[in-house]
């Protein structure tokens, strides 16, 4: 799988640029890919999507990074190169497809990913189900966040700001740890599962 999480000036992907990508292999997660770039000319950007990100307007247009189209050729790349399942995984997948679909489409560039993703959200729904957990619940729906997902599974909230690798990284380490109940990221190593002594 793709642990995927893309970083953008805005929630749309029609109107949008991707400003940040991080990538990582879940089975082998020292295979990485990061990469920012500036904005393509006309999108739009939205001051609440650089809060979440950390980029300011000077940064998400500096001419010295690659354009979105260079970005969005090498991830291809670096997906496609190697045996790798390129099955996306993500706490929101359709947003982190949404803006992989419409980059390659901006860049005359084939999109090679399959249209299945796999969801932290439901994941951890799932797995909280399995050991007798009541899932949280906020305004009669599910509300398991990316920080709820990490904590339950023992690891500490992304830091805020973040980037698109240290949001990958936090995907597969959830990952694998929900799907084949190990650590797989060194950063997260001295962080044991809290599941470990039942029985799973």
């Amino acid at each position: 799988m793709i642990a995927l999480d893309i970083e953008s000036s805005s929630a749309d992907p029609a109107t949008g640029s991707i400003i940040s990508l991080g990538a990582v292999d879940t089975d082998d997660t020292n295979n990485q890919f990061y990469d920012e770039c500036r904005i393509w000319d006309g999108a739009h950007v939205k001051d609440e999507a650089l809060k979440v990100n950390g980029f300011t307007r000077d940064e998400v247009v500096d001419l010295s990074k690659k354009s979105e189209a260079e970005l969005i050729a090498a991830f291809v790349a670096w997906a496609t190169d190697r045996p790798i399942n390129t099955t996306f995984v993500s706490q929101n997948p359709s947003f982190d497809y949404g803006y992989v679909l419409a980059a390659c489409d901006r860049a005359n560039i084939e999109f090679p990913f399959a249209r299945r993703t796999l969801d932290i959200h439901t994941l951890v729904w799932l797995h909280m189900v399995g050991q007798g957990i009541e899932p949280p619940m906020k305004n009669k729906h599910s509300d398991i966040s990316l920080d709820t997902a990490l904590q339950y599974c023992g690891i500490p909230e992304e830091p805020h700001p973040h980037n698109g690798l240290t949001g990958a990284l936090s995907h597969a380490e959830v990952f694998n740890r929900i799907a084949y109940n190990k650590k797989s990221i060194e950063a997260f190593s001295n962080y044991e599962l809290p599941w470990s002594t039942k029985k799973l």
